[in-house]
């Protein structure tokens, strides 16, 4: 064989990029999937990022002033390709794209907004003291106790308002349904 086609200089370490690039893959391969698999937690990924380096390597090699550099730029692109990866999985976990299923739709909105508008109407439909308590305890969250303490009056009476301005919402929004 020639010297170009065993790829084998002087000192046994091939000359050519492909006969260079194989020997380093069979000794180095194992220790950089080792490598990438600490920084990325998944082998698969690992070794794919191995093997974009070794291909880099590979393109690269007429450029390599040092080849026993080569090693070193391995390294390298491990620690890079695998930040990369890190780097975009962060990203895409970041954003995530709306669940079409789960936002409601243009009429869905609509309704809502009408049936929330005529919920409104009703409640200022009701005698006073019946919209104080709704207003109260659905809006503001009070419990009876409070309500009754910031209206003067008994957890009772509260209770009595709260019942019919109940019934009387229910029968409106029955009636608009």
């Amino acid at each position: 064989m020639s010297g170009d086609q065993s790829g084998a200089g002087r000192d046994g370490f091939p000359t050519t990029a492909r006969g260079a690039v194989s020997a380093l893959f069979v000794v180095h391969h194992r220790r950089l999937v080792g490598l990438a698999s600490l920084l990325v937690d998944d082998h698969g990924t690992a070794e794919e990022i191995v093997q974009d380096a070794f291909e880099s390597l590979y393109k690269r090699w007429s450029g390599l002033r040092d080849p026993g550099a080569a090693v070193a730029y391995l390294d390298r692109a491990v620690v890079y390709g695998a930040r990369s990866w890190v780097r975009r999985r962060i990203t895409a976990r970041a954003y995530v794209l709306p669940d079409a299923g789960t936002s409601p739709s243009a009429e869905a909105e609509g309704v809502d907004l009408r049936r929330n508008a005529d919920l409104a109407e009703a409640i200022r439909g009701l005698p006073r003291r019946q919209r104080e308590v709704v207003v109260l305890r659905y809006y503001l969250d009070l419990s009876e106790e409070q309500i009754a303490a910031w209206l003067g009056v008994s957890t009772g009476s509260v209770k009595r308002h709260a019942f019919r301005a109940t019934a009387a919402l229910q029968k409106r929004m029955e009636a608009w349904a």
